[in-house]
């Protein structure tokens, strides 16, 4: 049985996240019953992390084991032929036998976009955040500063999974504008339930005026959810880069 290592990207709007549910329907069930048929057994994934719904992935990983014989040069083509426009199968490589796409991730990045002008535009409404009101890109950078190192993220998470521990170290927190477009580009070895998209909101606070930036660490240290941003909305956001060490990074890095 080989362990198999898979980069894929998917367009999250119809889908409720990237988890299986009893319910609702996710990318790991439709990934899962493609995997099915085109292998020809019955395999559970593991894939980095949960995604919300509504949220994308320019670049996620998934990991299984398989008695499949098929190259895996080929798999990729083999499962796009089975699964919906909105997932692709990008790449495919023989991982480690202790590789999990999770316990196995260094850190990953997620990219928040802002569209922020006075008329919306309907292309790019289901990957960003429509914000006419104006925003103050200096106060929104200073905030993001704010974020960088090891801290308790209690401030910007919501009550949903359980962890062992709300303690995370955000490499980096950048904000940049291109147009009327601002990304917020956040990198950490590991991410809360909604963290990415409460810092977002707490960004959008503090370019308000509603925050002063020089607060975010206090209200860090206070550990109050309700004292920070609100959660911005899942469409603008998307997990666009993920390190590995070995052949699993490589491919990542393709």
């Amino acid at each position: 049985m080989r362990k198999i290592a898979l980069r894929i990207k998917y367009r999250g709007t119809a889908y409720h996240g990237w988890q299986r549910q009893a319910r609702d329907i996710t990318v790991q069930e439709v990934l899962e019953d493609a995997l099915a048929i085109t292998c020809e057994e019955d395999i559970r994934t593991v894939g980095c992390g949960r995604t919300d719904a509504g949220v994308h992935a320019l670049c996620y990983c998934v990991s299984f084991a398989s008695n499949t014989k098929i190259p895996l040069d080929r798999l990729p083509l083999a499962l796009n032929a089975r699964l919906p426009a909105d997932i692709a199968v990008e790449a495919a490589v023989e991982a480690t036998e202790d590789f999990n796409a999770i316990l196995s991730c260094v850190k990953k990045e997620y990219t928040y976009q802002i569209l922020n002008s006075r008329i919306r535009d309907p292309f790019l409404a289901p990957f960003s955040y429509f914000y006419p009101q104006p925003l103050d890109q200096g106060r929104m950078t200073e905030a993001a500063a704010a974020f960088v190192g090891t801290h308790d993220f209690t401030a910007v998470r919501s009550v949903g999974t359980q962890t062992k521990t709300t303690v995370r170290t955000v490499h980096y927190c950048e904000v940049e504008r291109t147009g009327e477009m601002i990304r917020v580009r956040i990198c950490a070895n590991g991410f809360l339930y909604n963290m990415a998209r409460a810092i977002v909101g707490t960004l959008l606070y503090a370019a308000q005026g509603k925050i002063d930036p020089g607060e975010i660490p206090g209200l860090l240290a206070r550990g109050d959810r309700r004292l920070t941003g609100p959660t911005a909305p899942p469409e603008g956001l998307a997990l666009t880069r993920l390190w590995y060490e070995g052949v699993v990074g490589e491919m990542m890095e393709l």
